[in-house]
């Protein structure tokens, strides 16, 4: 029988898989990897907005004015979902409120979050995605100052790949504020980021890694990262100005290690192992960082992810 498999290229759409040369439709089966086009099974995005669930996801549904849009006043929060079930809600909407607080906007409506996270996954079914939570100042005149009309909450659900085996990762020139006012927030400020994962792209790599203004080990631009020493789990601590990742926290705590800031340089030179941890990698090995590299991950990253792969389904338990 034929495998549904994700289509790494492209969000939302699976394809079916053939499991023998005589079913697959290339002219040189033996030579193919790729999944075979034959009957895409499409899950469309679903998207809710201030209450109402979109009939189409794509319409424009927030205002021109809104504050999220025209400069970045907002927080989000982003999750993997498996077979319709959020990965540790609790802890990803308490951060959103962390983070809507410390940008100086009220906790957003729980409920209506709540609201929005069940319309979204109903409709969705999804067996693997992303849910995307974005709380913004709302309406608001033209310039920095808020507007008083209130929030905007959305919620988008989406299909998306499998997690790749590993990842390149490169340095990038530009250093994290750990100082900032939004340090350690998740906010919808995200100009460098899309500045130093293009920077990553264009060398090959699918991360870029920070350092921070003194010049220590800082993050990834949508991930935290870990390393090891003579041994020793190590990763930086919060004072860095890196996010305090929900898969971070989960890791630390099912694997163990250290949180210590040391300079970025001397981590990129001497560190055994290296892996990535976010809500869509999971424990993510790095094969290569900027001229370095290694042949496959480590001890201490295997068992990281041995570790986690048992305990994930603990991660599904931690619900509002």
């Amino acid at each position: 029988m034929p495998q549904t498999a994700p289509n790494p290229g492209v969000l939302g759409v699976s394809w079916v898989r053939t499991e023998s040369p005589e079913d697959c439709p290339a002219e040189h089966p033996e030579e193919c990897s790729a999944p075979c086009p034959v009957s895409p099974t499409v899950t469309p995005m679903h998207a809710w907005v201030d209450g109402s669930l979109l009939p189409d996801p794509h319409v424009r549904a927030v205002r021109v004015t809104d504050h999220g849009l025209t400069v970045g006043d907002g927080v989000f929060e982003t999750l993997k979902v498996v077979d319709g079930r959020p990965f540790a809600l609790g802890p990803h909407l308490d951060r959103l409120e962390r983070s809507a607080t410390g940008l100086g906007l009220d906790a957003p409506d729980r409920d209506a979050v709540l609201a929005g996270v069940r319309a979204v996954l109903d409709a969705a079914n999804l067996s693997l995605g992303r849910l995307r939570i974005t709380v913004t100042g709302g309406p608001a005149p033209m310039g920095s100052g808020r507007g008083d009309e209130g929030q905007t909450i959305t919620v988008v659900a989406d299909g998306m790949p499998p997690t790749a085996p590993s990842s390149a990762i490169v340095t990038v020139p530009w250093p994290r504020n750990e100082r900032g006012a939004t340090a350690g927030l998740k906010t919808t400020s995200y100009a460098e980021n899309v500045i130093a994962l293009a920077h990553a792209r264009s060398q090959g790599a699918d991360e870029a890694v920070f350092a921070n203004t003194v010049g220590d080990l800082c993050e990834g631009t949508g991930s935290n990262i870990f390393y090891v020493v003579d041994g020793e789990l190590r990763t930086p601590t919060l004072a860095s100005g890196c996010l305090a990742g929900v898969t971070r926290a989960l890791v630390l705590r099912w694997c163990g290690g250290r949180e210590v800031d040391a300079p970025l340089e001397q981590v990129a030179a001497q560190a055994e192992e290296v892996f990535l941890a976010s809500t869509t990698r999971d424990v993510q090995p790095v094969l290569r960082w900027d001229g370095r590299t290694w042949a496959e991950p480590g001890p201490v990253t295997r068992a990281a992810a041995r570790a986690w792969e048992e305990r994930e389904p603990e991660g599904f338990a931690l619900q509002p």
